[in-house]
């Protein structure tokens, strides 16, 4: 059986959380995409001394393996400014796209989550989810889960940052960020994550009864 299900959003709006429990919910395989792209950044920002050498980013990608994604420190908010640089460079949208596109047809059934998921790597999937919620609450809970990390970190620093990942994703020229039109929306700004959960369990559940 072939089931794809199809999470965007911007970031710190639930869709990871949404998309890792919807997949246990199903007993599918999940995927975030987002990793693939921190992957390519981290080790591009490495080779590169700091800075993201587009020629770098697009052998880095063309060779990405799954042991890439099990590497520690990709959840930073470092790598995160890193992904989203490489994210805009078409080469390596190019070459993560074929990972993607056999990833969501896979037997058993599939959830990805990331920001071209349902415009651009499954335009065909059975379910579409955009997750949003408020740049406020955005910013408080990526702060609150920096923070535990790095207590130096400032709620105003990670304002901007997630300002500047939103301007860059949604502005560039391959593969912007966007709401699919045949998407459920799905708004977490005043939605536990248990709520947010049932929510999307419950729009997935309708869809794959019919199907």
């Amino acid at each position: 059986m072939q089931f794809t299900v199809a999470i965007d959003g911007p970031a710190a709006a639930g869709k990871g959380t949404v998309a890792r429990a919807v997949a246990e919910a199903f007993g599918f395989a999940h995927l975030d995409t987002g990793l693939l792209y921190r992957a390519v950044g981290a080790r591009a920002m490495m080779r590169g001394r700091g800075v993201i050498v587009p020629e770098i980013a697009v052998e880095i990608a063309k060779g990405l393996t799954e042991k890439d994604l099990a590497r520690e420190g990709l959840r930073t908010a470092r790598v995160a400014q890193a992904a989203s640089k490489v994210a805009a460079l078409p080469e390596v949208r190019a070459a993560l796209l074929d990972f993607q596109k056999a990833f969501a047809r896979r037997e058993g059934g599939a959830v990805l989550d990331g920001r071209d998921i349902g415009t651009v790597i499954c335009p065909d999937a059975e379910v579409k989810l955009y997750v949003t919620a408020s740049d406020e609450v955005r910013a408080q809970r990526r702060y609150e889960e920096l923070k535990a990390k790095n207590p130096e970190t400032t709620l105003e620093r990670v304002k901007i940052d997630l300002h500047q990942r939103d301007v860059r994703d949604a502005a560039r020229d391959v593969a912007p960020m966007r709401a699919p039109e045949d998407a459920l929306l799905l708004d977490t700004s005043e939605l536990s994550i248990d709520a947010a959960v049932a929510e999307a369990v419950a729009l997935v559940k309708k869809r794959f009864d019919k199907a």
